[in-house]
């Protein structure tokens, strides 16, 4: 008897339109722009607030504790007031002479008067000169040199590939240019430990809160940081004109 013929393949229904208000889940595939190595530094992160938790941000409170505030006060200013020279010469190269000539100011006042540096007396009236932070990566981030990636280094903190070489030039200035007493490992150590110290207090309010509050702390650090570097390039184009648009 004949077969009979196969029924057709139903047609599959229409395919339904996609509702405007459905949400689309999807991946994130690698690390976030500007943080290509974000692994690496998560890790580095972490160890570091373990150091910092059990050690080094013991000192610091220790010693912000231990040490009446004047003197803390005076040697933070004499740490600042070793940092002029690197203002000043980077303020040179940004083209900026008339701040350049304010922080030489700056230099030869606290240096005398002020007794190394202990005492501000530049910033008090009637002179009144504050002081500027400059440096090398600054300069670089003046004439567009973008940050690059993002770089969390141990015993040094956040960074990027530009603020990393800049800050070794810093460091690197008063030891080539004046030599003695500004070369050696006693002056290196001694001067790395206070200002290690110094800058650990400074930022000790920062790192509480983003322990304290932040789902992601190493995201939130991040962003801080990379937030504060922005203003700092910023601020260096903020005279009206024709200035060069600054690197994010």
């Amino acid at each position: 008897a004949a077969q009979p013929a196969p029924a057709p393949a139903a047609s599959p229904p229409p395919a339904k339109p996609a509702d405007p208000h459905d949400i689309v889940v999807t991946g994130r595939l690698g690390p976030p722009p500007g943080d290509p190595v974000e692994k690496i530094n998560t890790v580095s992160f972490q160890a570091m607030q373990g150091v910092d938790k059990a050690f080094v941000g013991q000192i610091a409170m220790t010693y912000d504790r231990g040490v009446p505030k004047p003197i803390r006060q005076g040697l933070h200013n004499a740490l600042i007031n070793l940092s002029e020279p690197i203002n000043f010469v980077n303020y040179l190269l940004q083209l900026k002479p008339g701040k350049a000539v304010k922080t030489l100011g700056r230099f030869a006042i606290n240096s005398t008067v002020g007794v190394g540096g202990l005492v501000d007396v530049a910033k008090r009236k009637p002179i009144n000169l504050p002081y500027r932070r400059n440096g090398f990566a600054n300069t670089m981030g003046y004439y567009g040199i973008a940050p690059g990636p993002h770089l969390y280094l141990p015993l040094i903190g956040s960074s990027s590939l530009r603020d990393f070489p800049g800050r070794l030039m810093d460091l690197a200035l008063l030891p080539t240019a004046v030599g003695v007493p500004f070369k050696g490992a006693a002056w290196g150590i001694g001067r790395g430990t206070l200002a290690s110290i110094d800058d650990r207090l400074a930022i000790d309010s920062v790192l509480n809160e983003v322990r304290d509050n932040s789902p992601d702390p190493y995201a939130a650090l991040k962003a801080w940081y990379q937030a504060k570097r922005k203003a700092e390039i910023e601020a260096l184009h903020s005279r009206k004109g024709g200035e060069r648009k600054p690197a994010e």
